[in-house]
């Protein structure tokens, strides 16, 4: 076993848990339907977080030719996921907490998952830096550009609407570039 594989098995394994929290919120919220009420901008959100799930689970692939491993990135990676599955948990009602109102839980446990993903970016330029050896300036601005996305919707929610849209587009435009 590879020092990659010994490492991705655990970061896979909270990434997995991160996608299978999200898909069991789904299935609810589809289960209760007749009891939430829908809104666009939340799904658009989940969508987008989604996105980030299996950005990182690609990106940790990317990483099966990197040699230089250390503690130090072990637990960078680890608690990228972390913040991923942080983002996972708050990204939608759970129907079985009686949330029902999606807007609502949005603009207000669902900025947890907004926090959660603000840690994340700010992790992203050590790890496309040092790990991945990409240019400075790309490695801080596209970072740079999700975290002040999430600041933006931590601290002024009746603006999630049009932000869950704007970082819908951020996440397909980082997905694009990292794949």
């Amino acid at each position: 076993m590879t020092q990659h594989e010994y490492i991705f098995v655990t970061v896979s394994i909270v990434i997995g848990l991160a996608l299978t929290r999200l898909l069991h919120v789904v299935g609810d919220l589809i289960r209760y339907h007749h009891q939430v009420r829908f809104h666009w901008s939340t799904v658009v959100w989940g969508m987008s977080v989604l996105i980030f799930i299996l950005q990182l689970w690609w990106i940790g692939w990317e990483l099966h030719d990197y040699t230089n491993w250390s503690f130090l990135h072990f637990l960078l990676l680890i608690f990228a996921s972390i913040c991923i599955y942080g983002a996972a948990e708050m990204a939608l009602p759970d129907p079985d907490d009686e949330h029902f109102d999606m807007l609502v839980h949005s603009q207000g446990l669902g900025r947890v998952s907004a926090a959660s993903l603000l840690v994340y970016f700010l992790l992203g330029p050590y790890i496309n830096i040092t790990m991945f050896d990409n240019p400075v300036y790309l490695s801080i601005m596209i970072p740079l550009v999700g975290a002040s996305l999430m600041v933006l919707v931590i601290c002024i929610p009746r603006w999630f609407k049009v932000l869950s849209v704007v970082f819908g587009a951020y996440s397909l435009a980082v997905l694009y570039l990292t794949v």
